[in-house]
This record gives structure tokens, sequence and C-alpha cells, in this order.
């Protein structure tokens, strides 16, 4: 099974897709993670996308459309997989349906409000050092300033400032909220209220994605 997770910035996509993870066994497949990891790796790729995803731009659909082709293809994503932050507009859409064709999809959108992603997003801090990810909303983090596993400093994303978000935002309704209408007319989507507990919004996934495997478990059965 394909999951593809749908939502604005800052919507928990990131985490929910990690709970999924966790309790399916469906790898994660973050687009934004592959990108930043290539950027800190200083590889070739992430020379090629700082600058881009720096100014809350859309990285080019044929770079984006090759890196989670390569991923999708790697042992661990046969029996499936959660897609984050991929497909972002039509074009993604149709060249992610040739890819391992035959997998069946479903479509989880975390709704939220853009004043909601904003307030999120700009409580956002990552540790400097090691990467762990903290909110100040959240309170999760013992220190302010500091990471709690190896003490290095918290620091905001370079996406994660306000002007940056709001483009992030304009992006995101201008390119990806077409894909609502798409997978509606399939009967493929789900909605799911992203203003609640990360526990409460989790439980909301789960509801809908066992509902969904026991359909597919039933239908293999049948034609087996």
């Amino acid at each position: 099974m394909r999951i593809i997770l749908l939502g604005p910035p800052g919507s928990g996509k990131g985490t929910q897709g990690g709970l999924i993870e966790k309790k399916y066994g469906f790898p994660r497949i973050s687009t934004g993670d592959l990108f930043r990891r290539a950027v800190k790796k200083r590889t070739p790729l992430g020379k090629k996308v700082e600058s881009v995803m720096n100014r809350g731009e859309l990285v080019s659909d044929d770079i984006v459309i090759e890196v989670v082709r390569e991923r999708i293809e790697m042992r661990d994503c046969k029996k499936g997989y959660v897609l984050d932050g991929f497909p972002r507009n039509i074009a993604q859409v149709h060249a992610l349906k040739k890819i391992k064709p035959e997998q069946s999809e479903m479509i989880l959108d975390i709704v939220l409000d853009d004043e909601a992603v904003i307030e999120r997003l700009s409580a956002r801090r990552v540790c400097s050092a090691c990467g762990k990810p903290y909110n100040l909303l959240l309170g999760n983090s013992k220190e302010k300033d500091e990471c709690d596993l190896c003490k290095g400093k918290l620091v905001s994303r370079e996406d994660d400032r306000p002007d940056i978000i709001k483009e992030r935002l304009r992006v995101y309704h201008e390119e990806t909220e077409p894909l609502v209408d798409f997978y509606q007319r399939e009967g493929i989507y789900h909605e799911v209220d992203g203003n609640g507990p990360v526990s409460q919004v989790f439980e909301s996934i789960s509801g809908i994605l066992d509902k969904q495997l026991k359909q597919v478990s039933e239908i293999t059965e049948a034609l087996s």
C-alpha cells in the first residue's frame, strides 16, 4: 500500500508519518528529509537544492521524481511506504502512478489553517549539533535554547522564518491543494483534523488505516 500524506507545512506530516512507520512498519519517505540530508552532506544534489529550499521554493519536478523513484524501489518499500511531501502537484501525481502502479493508494490530508501553521513553525527549533527537533509550543525541551540530548544550541530552520513560511503556504495553496479534488474523484481521499494533540490526530489516522488495511486484506484473500 502507498500512503500519501497531504497537508500544509507544519501540519504534522512528519510526526504522523513516523508514528505510522512505528505502528505499521511502512517506511516513511520524506522528500524534505532526503534533501536536507543531501544539503548537510554537501552532495551535488544538496548544493543544487539548498538555495531553492532557503527561499521557500519547491525543487523542480524532475529532481524530486527521480529521488523518490530511487527510494521507493528499495527493498524495504516492497510491502508499502508512507510518502511525506510528495506528490506536490498534478504532474508529480501522474509520475508517481507510473512507479509501482500495482500498489493501492490512500490519501490522508492533515488539515490545518494558515494561522495555526505560522504559529507552529515559528516555534519550531532544531539542535544545531545532532538535529533533534523541538517545538517551544509543546514545551518538549527542558532548556529553551539547549538540546536535552547533546546540549547543542537550538536554532530555527532557515525555512521557518515568517516570510519564508508565508511563501511556503502560498506555494502550497497554489500547487498542492488541487490534488484534493483529484484524489476525491478517485475515492481514496481521507481528511484528518490536524488541530488536536499528536495522539488525537494519530488516533484518527489509525482508525482510517485499520479499516483500509482490513479491506485490502479481504480483497487479497478473495483473489488468492
